[in-house]
């Protein structure tokens, strides 16, 4: 598998242009092509469960992957023929220990002394996602350790993701085992394909993805990301002694402005600068248009 590569990327506002910046004309069109490479195996890292990320997958153009990573790093699957979903049971195995034999339903027993947390809808949960709403502004620097406490004296060990849906102007709070993560998964997923972590790179935009921005994982910054995440991230990395690790898109790869999709070919070309020649010009299709693209982006909270 010598010069394989794992091209790992969160979807909103990473390679789906669902933002307010401007995306390169032909910028999907050049990833796709990156994607049909015998080279690249593709994964999506994304919170979105499977029927709203096939929905990206026909409504943006995007191509099929061959894994997504989704419900927050809690589940693992492998997109076969026919686009058939295969969870991969090990690694759900290997999280769900976390929680000691305790279900969803039992950790919902144990919150329910908690009225500030609302249950979110059966869609949005999963075997070992357990997701609540809670009024925007609420003190999670009071909550947060009460919920633990509560959870550990059960005895389970948990992860707790504290997040905003800026649409509906509401906090979310995400219970999963405490070895779930985006990096604990792309890294599990790395040894799974036989690549390992060296052939990885992760591309994203905001801080909900901090974790592998600054891990020894190479990873993306996507040009339309916040000046603030992009600050925090450099400096982070900067102390974690991984900064050589992090590559800021900035544009001007192939005359693309370095947002979204196009910041996602400038930082694996700044890892690999073998794909530059396996990529054509960005505007020769489709008029230079491609299809436009909307929904909703949940982004961290500053205090987590």
């Amino acid at each position: 598998m010598q010069g394989q590569i794992l091209v790992c990327t969160d979807l909103d506002r990473t390679l789906i242009p669902n933002g307010p910046q401007p995306e390169s004309s032909g910028a999907r069109r050049c990833f796709a092509q990156l994607a049909a490479r015998p080279e690249i195996s593709l994964a999506y890292v994304t919170s979105r469960h499977r029927s709203l990320v096939e929905d990206a997958v026909g409504t943006c153009r995007l191509p099929w992957p061959d894994y997504v990573i989704g419900d927050a790093g809690t589940t693992l699957c492998r997109v076969g023929e026919g686009r058939a979903w295969a969870h991969i049971a090990a690694w759900e195995e290997e999280i769900a220990r976390d929680w000691a034999g305790h279900t969803h339903g039992d950790l919902l027993t144990h919150l329910k002394a908690f009225g500030v947390l609302r249950l979110q809808e059966r869609s949005r949960q999963s075997r070992l996602k357990l997701s609540y709403y809670l009024p925007l502004h609420h003190d999670i620097d009071a909550l947060a350790p009460a919920i633990t406490e509560r959870l550990e004296a059960a005895g389970i060990r948990a992860r707790l993701v504290w997040s905003v849906d800026d649409i509906s102007d509401i906090g979310l709070l995400d219970v999963l085992p405490a070895g779930a993560s985006k990096r604990s998964a792309i890294e599990a997923l790395a040894r799974a394909t036989g690549l390992g972590p060296e052939r990885a790179v992760f591309c994203g935009d905001s801080g909900n993805d901090m974790e592998v921005l600054i891990s020894p994982l190479r990873a993306v910054l996507v040009a339309n990301s916040r000046g603030d995440v992009a600050n925090l991230a450099c400096e982070l990395a900067q102390e974690a002694g991984t900064r050589a690790r992090l590559y800021v898109a900035t544009g001007g790869f192939m005359g693309m402005n370095g947002n979204y999709g196009a910041g996602v070919l400038e930082g694996i070309a700044h890892f690999y600068p073998e794909i530059a020649g396996w990529l054509c010009p960005p505007g020769a299709s489709n008029n230079g248009k491609e299809t436009g693209c909307a929904a909703p982006k949940v982004r961290l909270r500053a205090k987590t």
